[in-house]
């Protein structure tokens, strides 16, 4: 499962540094971050079947994963 798993500045290379700056000096988007990396290592487990689920429930948890990640690329780009 690690090898499928990367840290959100993997999808954001451009923004790295803004990303390890903002997730020391805001409370707020640090706690996104934390939330994405649970919810990225809750899809993994399903999809590899380490932790099988309802695919509802997988899709449900991609959705959420989706959306977050649309979040946090926002409070990036501004």
């Amino acid at each position: 499962m690690s090898e499928m798993m990367h840290e959100i500045a993997d999808d954001f290379p451009e923004f790295a540094d803004k990303i390890a700056a903002m997730r020391e000096a805001d409370a707020g988007f640090a706690e996104k971050l934390t939330e994405y990396d649970l919810l990225n290592k809750k899809v993994i487990e399903a999809e590899t079947l380490e932790k099988p689920t309802h695919h509802f429930r997988e899709e449900e948890l991609k959705k959420k994963r989706a959306l977050l990640k649309d979040e946090i690329y926002t409070v990036l780009a501004n």
